[in-house]
């Protein structure tokens, strides 16, 4: 049932937003901004907005800015963006865990992801791989060569995961459901400590975002055993997905999207929507998309909107299945 789930949402992302949708009829004074839940100057959603923006000079007609209120995984910007007048005037850029990942994992949220949001355009989608690297022995290949060496070395049988409750945290705790490994999440602070863990070989393997790792598996230094989208990645074509090695239920994409809060105006909605979509196909974005090994997405706010409820449902499957305990 969540491979289909997956599917639909990932067919979903299929569904392009329509030209010719009502724009506005003079710019607004004011800026908009664009907020992120993350520290300004790295990370993916910086990688992919800041250009975004700048394709939209021209495209449409309200100057957008780019601006961050860092904390709790995103939670404070998406606090404040949920409490923040529907005109248009602020948004929220963020990984779409945000949206159908939080509710799950943690006990209280101060908003509803499903009703006190206005989903507005999908970007990209990306893909988690499960990447070894020099501290798993060299001769190990695939997942099979892991799981049966985790089995016979179960003291060091660990995956380093970027956050706690993350897709990522969770996407190995269902493979060690499914295949019967105890496999043991080791929470790093972000993916900059565990990457550079995993480089040095103090954590055997991890579950990480494929623009974070591609690079130094390209360069040999790293080798991925899998990854999570339901079909295979474009980037990484000969490595399988958990789906056909069979394990069905890790099957998923994450993707980056911006919101605003509920009841904004539709005809802005789709003005912005088709700007977005619109920068999305030109040759900047698409430099910035095949760098980092995503893919697009340019979706209408309603193909956003039935993804975000689709894998809403997922993720309350996959923490009722690994038994993950939401945190406060």
């Amino acid at each position: 049932m969540q491979r289909r789930t997956l599917l639909r949402a990932s067919a979903a992302f299929g569904g392009l937003a329509t030209t010719g949708l009502p724009a506005f009829a003079q710019a607004p004074a004011a800026n908009a901004t664009l907020w992120s839940g993350f520290p300004v100057g790295g990370g993916l959603g910086d990688q992919v907005a800041r250009p975004l923006i700048d394709q939209l000079r021209g495209k449409y007609p309200q100057p957008i800015i780019y601006d961050s209120k860092p904390g709790a995984g995103g939670r404070i910007a998406a606090e404040f963006v949920k409490r923040s007048a529907p005109d248009g005037n602020t948004l929220f850029g963020c990984p779409s865990s945000v949206m159908t990942l939080h509710p799950h994992v943690f006990k209280k949220l101060p908003y509803d992801t499903l009703a006190d949001f206005t989903p507005i355009a999908g970007l990209c989608t990306y893909t988690a791989v499960f990447t070894a690297g020099p501290g798993l022995p060299a001769e190990i290949r695939s997942v099979a060569d892991y799981l049966k060496w985790a089995k016979a070395n179960p003291a060091q049988a660990n995956y380093g995961v970027p956050a706690t409750g993350s897709s990522l945290h969770l996407a190995g705790a269902m493979l060690g459901k499914q295949s019967g490994v105890d496999m043991q999440a080791v929470p790093y602070k972000g993916g900059a400590p565990l990457l550079t863990d995993l480089r040095g070989g103090q954590i055997p393997v991890s579950f990480n975002v494929v623009s974070e790792v591609l690079p130094h598996i390209r360069a040999g230094s790293l080798r991925a055993l899998a990854v999570s989208a339901p079909t295979r990645w474009k980037a990484l074509p000969d490595t399988p997905t958990l789906t056909e090695l069979g394990y069905k239920d890790v099957a998923f994409v994450d993707w980056l999207g911006w919101y605003g809060p509920a009841g904004m105006e539709r005809a802005k909605v789709a003005a912005l929507n088709t700007a977005v979509n619109d920068a999305l196909a030109s040759a900047a974005m698409k430099d910035v998309i095949d760098k980092n090994g995503l893919e697009v997405m340019r979706v209408t706010p309603e193909g956003l909107a039935k993804a975000i409820r689709e894998n809403h449902a997922f993720w309350a499957h996959v923490v009722k299945v690994t038994g993950f305990k939401p945190e406060d």
